[in-house]
């Protein structure tokens, strides 16, 4: 006898007590709570030969993005598939985690796509689909798979504020801000702690310049969305950047220091925040200490240059910071192995990633001209190496920089129109084009 989880997907067992701890963990997930991976642990150790619990375990490595968890992953792989009675959707599971461990992830996407498509009830897909779809900057992949796994679901019930999340988040990738904002606030409607939702709105906020209604938000919902694990920090990360373009330095490194900052089980995504937070202050001339060597000795510890040329390209911003030139040299020297390789991290290397890391290390060592060169051709393709727009934000501010600095004068205007246009209340975008007018008078 079989017996299905929370959302109605069939699953090789009757181990009620396993499923229990199975959907507790993917529960736990979904929300970027407590701790997934013992909520595996604890079903595999129920029922040893639980397929879908060695699937689940495989995922969450694949939803780290860290070159360390691939390995860790391929274990879990191997032990699922060793199972014989694993059904058809576990098995479509191990073998999507498998492309992601080995590296592939245009095969991830297309495999935890088609198995979300094949199953609109499984959150589970739907979650990894949506974490590659983000690793690879596929926007409306983020859109339009939560739109269309609706089909099988019911407004409102259990559930279905998970779906109203990710579409929300997808929504404001693909600029319906509108719709997004709706979509993120109907999920929160039904499920307050819902963090992804919580952090779907943020982004809104702050592709439209909200900021004073960002912090207010966020500040209103603080105790439901701080206790997210690892998306905590990235919604504190939003709030940072609400109060850097309102030019509050003090508040921001308040908020770095209290919640950004590295600490001894930081992981690539945080790390990730720290980085991209102290170089925008490091642009605006904002003395950050000893800050930048703690994001550097936090990379290096977590090593895995070459495998994420989005992570690689924060880990040189962290190296560079703080003057280290070995290991930022390291990291670019792992890029260009990278770059040389086959499969969908070199060609994103080859044709984003290495020129952006070259760009930064050309700004940082003050060829300002020769970082203008380097990133303005890829600047506007950088959604294809992944993360969000105001992730990527970074690289446009870098540009700007780089252009005023060099006296590129008809850039430096072009990309200060456009971020007063999009922003017209940013004290930020404001000095900005300031900058780029009195260098014209």
């Amino acid at each position: 006898m079989t017996i299905t989880d929370r959302y109605g997907n069939t699953l090789s067992t009757a181990n009620r007590s396993a499923v229990e701890r199975l959907d507790q963990g993917v529960e736990a997930i979904l929300g970027f709570r407590a701790d997934p991976l013992a909520e595996a642990d604890a079903a595999i150790a129920a029922q040893p030969d639980f397929a879908m619990a060695h699937a689940f375990r495989a995922n969450l490595m694949v939803m780290s993005g860290e070159a360390a968890a691939a390995a860790e992953g391929l274990r879990s792989v191997a032990a699922g598939e060793a199972l014989r009675h694993a059904n058809a959707r576990e098995l479509a599971h191990l073998a999507a985690a498998r492309a992601w461990c080995e590296g592939d992830l245009a095969l991830a996407q297309a495999r935890y796509g088609a198995l979300s498509a094949a199953h609109p009830r499984d959150l589970c897909a739907l979650q990894l689909a949506h974490a590659v779809d983000f690793f690879l900057g596929h926007a409306t992949g983020l859109r339009d798979r939560p739109s269309e796994a609706m089909r099988d679901w019911r407004e409102g019930e259990d559930g279905f504020s998970w779906l109203l999340g990710m579409q929300a988040f997808g929504l404001e990738e693909c600029g319906a801000y509108d719709a997004a904002e709706r979509a993120g606030r109907m999920a929160l409607a039904l499920n307050r702690r819902d963090a992804w939702a919580t952090h779907a709105v943020a982004h809104v906020m702050e592709m439209q310049g909200r900021e004073a209604e960002g912090m207010a938000f966020l500040a209103a919902s603080e105790a439901d969305w701080s206790a997210a694990g690892l998306l905590a920090v990235h919604n504190w990360w939003h709030l940072a950047l609400y109060h850097l373009e309102q030019g509050a330095q003090e508040a921001v490194l308040a908020i770095y220091d209290r919640a950004i900052a590295p600490h001894a089980g930081s992981v690539a995504l945080e790390l990730v925040d720290a980085s991209a937070m102290l170089w925008r202050l490091m642009l605006r001339g904002i003395e950050t200490g000893g800050r930048f060597a703690a994001v550097s000795a936090a990379w290096e510890r977590t090593g895995g240059a070459g495998f994420s040329a989005f992570n690689d390209l924060h880990a040189v911003m962290a190296h560079l910071g703080a003057d280290r030139a070995e290991p930022a040299g390291q990291v670019l020297d792992a890029m260009r192995q990278a770059a040389a390789g086959q499969g969908t991290n070199a060609r994103i290397t080859r044709s984003i990633g290495l020129p952006l890391a070259e760009g930064f290390a050309a700004f940082h060592r003050g060829a300002h001209a020769a970082a203008v060169a380097r990133l303005a051709p890829v600047a506007g393709l950088a959604i294809g190496f992944g993360g969000s727009h105001a992730q990527r934000d970074v690289i446009w501010l870098t540009l700007l920089e780089a252009a005023l600095r060099a006296d590129e004068r008809g850039m430096a205007r072009d990309l200060a129109g456009r971020r007063l246009a999009a922003k017209p209340e940013s004290p930020f975008a404001r000095a900005q084009m300031a900058r780029v007018q009195a260098r014209a008078a």
